[in-house]
């Protein structure tokens, strides 16, 4: 299949740039997957499309405030944003501006709260920066650092919990596995309540997930490896659920390619750890996933190819074509889809 077979055409004013005062609130595109059926609602109807057995698998990575903005002792503007804990308090980080930023060139961020200093420069340009602070190195990210919000979206975050789902716990991704953006306690309470049970994987988001499509055939296209877990509670849930004939519904694209990373060829799963590159197109035959909450994607993305690989490239385009028409948000702070048998 050719990259251009999963393009579509987005108003760029339906890109949502800032979160919805309540998370719940979005609105809900329900997706049959076998007869392509359109149903639309809000997100807090999703309970009506869940089922007493069903078990809800949600990836509980927190996004690191990776963003650090600060100058060099001469005045010249830095921004820094960190890719990958190399020990030693030593970080690999993109850099801007990069011409400045040579071997041994210092930068301050927060009135000297963090110094770092640049230890070499790396054959693809990014850095690896050496910091140095008092205390503890993610509290002082905490108040110092901005949340990595994709390039699309062009405003500030005025809360920096907006970006990450309430039930984030694992610190580590580059990027929110936004689909879970949607929940609240509350939500998540009632659905509990009706009898769905909820399990947690972790899949660590690099940037990787906004890395574009350059191959003209799909399959030529490798993905980024992203370090994904499963426990020893969440495989024992999963394997009772599906001897008890309840669905696995993923929230989220990253819990998908989690389970559909470390499940069994015969259906099972084990706890276990490993770095995947997993890339779901059209022709994948799903081992874990019953069911998907997701988030809407970029046009000629990896993203809308695995939805399309669950859901079937004209169903999920034609969906596409009716959330514009009725005017739904796109990408990371915007609506959501239920897609499943209905």
């Amino acid at each position: 299949m050719k990259t251009h077979d999963f393009w579509y055409d987005l108003p760029e004013e339906l890109i949502a740039q800032t979160p919805l005062q309540d998370r719940t609130a979005s609105k809900l595109l329900v997706l049959d997957r076998n007869s392509g059926n359109v149903d639309h609602r809000h997100f807090y109807d999703v309970v009506d499309y869940l089922k007493p057995g069903d078990c809800l698998v949600m990836n509980d990575s927190r996004v690191l405030p990776a963003r650090l903005l600060g100058s060099r002792p001469t005045g010249g503007a830095v921004e820094l944003l960190l890719l990958k804990d190399l020990g030693d308090r030593c970080w690999e980080c993109l850099a801007k501006p990069g011409r400045k930023l040579r071997e041994g060139q210092e930068v301050l961020f927060g009135d000297g709260q963090l110094k770092a200093v640049i230890r070499q420069v790396l054959p693809d340009g990014n850095r690896v920066v050496e910091f140095f602070y008092e205390g503890i190195f993610l509290e002082v990210l905490e108040r110092l650092g901005k949340m990595p919000l994709p390039p699309y979206i062009k405003e500030e975050l005025q809360d920096n919990e907006r970006y990450q789902t309430v039930y984030s716990k694992q610190v580590g991704s580059a990027a929110a596995p936004t689909a879970g953006l949607h929940f609240t306690q509350e939500l998540l309470d009632r659905i509990r309540a009706k009898g769905v049970n909820t399990a947690f994987v972790t899949l660590h988001v690099g940037l990787g997930t906004f890395r574009p499509v350059k191959a003209e055939d799909i399959s030529q296209h490798h993905m980024h490896s992203e370090l994904c877990i499963i426990s020893e509670e969440t495989a024992a849930l999963l394997n009772t659920t599906r001897q008890q004939g309840g669905r696995i519904i993923c929230v989220g694209t990253t819990s998908c390619r989690t389970l559909e990373s470390l499940v069994g060829e015969d259906g099972t799963f084990v706890p276990c750890s490993k770095w995947t590159d997993i890339f779901i197109y059209p022709g994948y035959r799903f081992k874990a996933m019953n069911g998907l909450i997701t988030n809407f994607h970029l046009p000629e993305s990896t993203l809308v190819m695995l939805v399309s690989a669950f859901a079937g490239r004209e169903h999920v385009l034609e969906a596409y074509r009716q959330a514009v028409a009725h005017r739904y948000r796109f990408f990371s702070f915007g609506d959501a889809m239920f897609i499943g048998d209905m």
